[in-house]
Order: structure tokens, then C-alpha cells, then sequence
């Protein structure tokens, strides 16, 4: 374990940790429910006008925050950009691929394969943030991904489009995870920072390429505007995008990049067991079903491993630990 880590473990507590986990947890969780609902329940026909909503909504949040003095973040600059990047291509790309396969897929094979983000995060946390993992947790991501290569083997609905989104989503999260960890600790941004220079520097961008695709027109002409129901499931989705934002950063700041990316796969298992009851897009197997508890294992034992450890950074020492190496081309 690095000196970083180690550092880490000391400024936050186990319950600060634990909480911004189960934080996260639940805000995944009720977003996954109620992008369905909007994409596919009410087949609203842009996920991109859908992401910018999430994003004006964090901006207006956290202006109004800032304005009230409620949250303290640096003033804008032309430093900005550079301190931030590349956390906005990032950030744009994770937010439409993942809306995208959202609708493509159904829930709980959306969750299934999602759990390939833990093993890319892996990956880039030791050739970006050069960590090193124990090997009782280097063999729980093993078992999780292991779980979902089951999973995913019994898809009888396998759509070709759906599954290059979601492979697509999963880098783009495991690079936005461990670039936003890096970013935390620049000076003059903080969480809140990162979160607003994020939506600001994009929203406008993806704003024209809604309009340039044709996305904004069919988002404008969309026929359920006059429902009730509908408008209050998309105004949710938009406040629901912020709040899941927050909780990630917030459960990066106190713990890993990989530990955030593991409480998504519990959190996704647990949507895929729901899904076999509630929902009806779920097509029953055994083999889906062995390779869910499967994964739900491996992320239970991670969590153990992780929220159980002490803090204290005599106890780290002699722990003997796995390296990964790579090698550039």
C-alpha cells in the first residue's frame, strides 16, 4: 500500500467511508429506475436531452449553492480548463453511452455488464494513480467479473448496438473515476468544483450536438410533454443525474476509484435479483442467475475486506500485496 493510501486511510473514517458508499449505492440505484422509466417505459427519444437536463440541473444547484454561500468552490478562469481536463470528454462520454445502453438493454443484463468497469479500473488506478491492491482484493475482482462473464454467456437476447454501449460506458467510467480522484486533491476545485467546471465546460457542447442530430427537435415534439407523470419522472431523472454525480465523487474522495466501481456492482446485482421478479424484461436462466451470485460474492467479500480494515497505518505494513504491471507499447 502506497504512502498516499495509507494517508487516505487515516483523514477519513470508517463510518465516512462507509456512509458515501451506501450514498452512492442508493443513488445508482434510483436513477438506473427512473432513466427505464423515462427512456423506455415512455420511450422519450434522446438520452443526449436527457444528460443535458442532469447537467443545467447541477449547475443550477450548485450556482444557487454557491451564491448563498452554502458550498465554497474557485471562481471561474482560464486555469479551470486545464486543472479539469480531461474529466469533461470523459464525463460526456460515460453520461450518453450510459443513458444509451440504458435504453438498449434490458436492467438486469444493463447490470451484468457494468461489472467490467471494476477490472478497467483497476487497470488504469496502477498505470494512472500507480497503487498496488492486496491480493485478497485483486482475487475478489476476479471473482466478480468472473460472475459476470457467466452471467452475460446465458443472454438470450443479445443485441449487438447495446453491448458496444455498455463496453463503451465502462471505460468511460473507469477513466472518469480515477481521473476524478486525481482531480480531487487540485487546488481550487474540491468535489464541488469538479462537479460544476464538469457540467459547465460541456453543457453548451452537447446542447449543439443535440440540436446538429436532430436529438433536441424529437426532445421538443415528444408527445407525453402534457403528462403529468411523465414530466415528473424526467424532472426526477434530472435531479436524480446531479445527485448521483455528487455521490460519486463524494464516495471517491473517501475511498478508492475501484471501491466506488465495486459498490456499483453490488448495488447492479442487487437490481438484477429485483429484476427477475419486477420489471418483465429479464429472461430467466440458471446460468444468469449462478453468474449474479457469483459477482454478488466477490463484491461482498471486497467490501469486507475494505470497510473492515484498520486505519491505522502500522497495521498495513508487511501486508503482502499484488502488484500489476504494464508494459507500454
Amino acid at each position: 500500500m502506497s504512502a498516499n493510501d495509507c494517508q487516505e486511510t487515516v483523514e477519513h473514517s470508517g463510518l465516512l467511508k462507509f456512509y458515501s458508499a451506501v450514498f452512492y449505492a442508493g443513488s445508482s440505484f434510483l436513477i438506473t429506475v427512473v432513466n427505464k422509466t423515462v427512456l423506455t417505459s415512455f420511450r422519450f427519444p434522446s438520452y443526449m436531452c436527457l444528460g443535458i437536463g442532469q447537467m443545467i440541473t447541477t449547475l443550477v444547484v450548485l450556482y444557487a449553492a454557491k451564491m448563498t454561500k452554502t458550498v465554497q468552490f474557485q471562481d471561474f478562469d482560464r486555469s479551470i480548463v486545464f486543472k479539469i481536463f480531461p474529466l469533461p470528454l470523459l464525463y460526456v462520454g460515460n453520461h450518453m453511452t450510459g443513458l444509451a445502453s440504458t435504453k438498449k438493454l434490458s436492467l438486469p443484463m444493463f447490470t451484468v455488464l457494468r461489472k467490467f468497469t471494476i477490472l478497467m479500473t483497476m487497470i488504469l488506478e496502477v498505470y494512472i494513480l500507480r497503487k498496488t491492491f492486496p491480493k485478497r482484493l485483486v482475487y475478489s475482482v476476479v471473482v466478480i467479473v468472473l460472475g459476470a462473464m457467466v452471467a452475460a454467456s446465458s443472454d438470450l437476447a443479445f443485441e449487438v448496438e447495446g453491448y458496444t454501449f455498455i463496453l463503451l460506458n465502462d471505460a468511460f467510467t473507469a477513466a472518469s473515476g480515477v481521473y476524478t480522484k486525481k482531480k480531487l486533491g487540485t487546488e481550487g476545485l474540491g468535489k464541488y468544483g469538479v462537479l460544476f467546471y464538469n457540467a459547465l465546460i460541456i453543457v453548451i457542447p452537447a446542447f449543439m450536438a443535440s440540436a446538429f442530430t436532430g436529438d433536441l427537435h424529437k426532445a421538443v415534439t415528444f408527445k407525453d410533454w402534457v403528462e403529468t407523470t411523465f414530466i415528473f419522472c424526467f424532472l426526477m431523472s434530472c435531479f436524480m443525474g446531479f445527485v448521483l454525480m455528487y455521490s460519486i465523487v463524494l464516495c471517491s474522495y473517501y475511498n478508492s476509484a475501484l471501491t466506488t466501481a465495486v459498490v456499483g456492482a453490488i448495488k447492479n446485482v442487487a437490481v438484477a435479483y429485483i429484476g427477475i421478479f419486477v420489471g418483465g424484461d429479464y429472461l430467466f436462466s440458471w446460468t444468469n442467475f449462478l453468474g449474479l451470485s457469483i459477482c454478488m460474492s466477490g463484491g461482498l467479500v471486497y467490501s469486507y475486506h475494505i470497510f473492515n480494515q484498520k486505519s491505522s497505518v502500522s497495521n498495513t505494513k508487511g501486508e503482502q500485496e499484488l502488484k500489476i504491471h504494464i508494459t507500454k507499447a
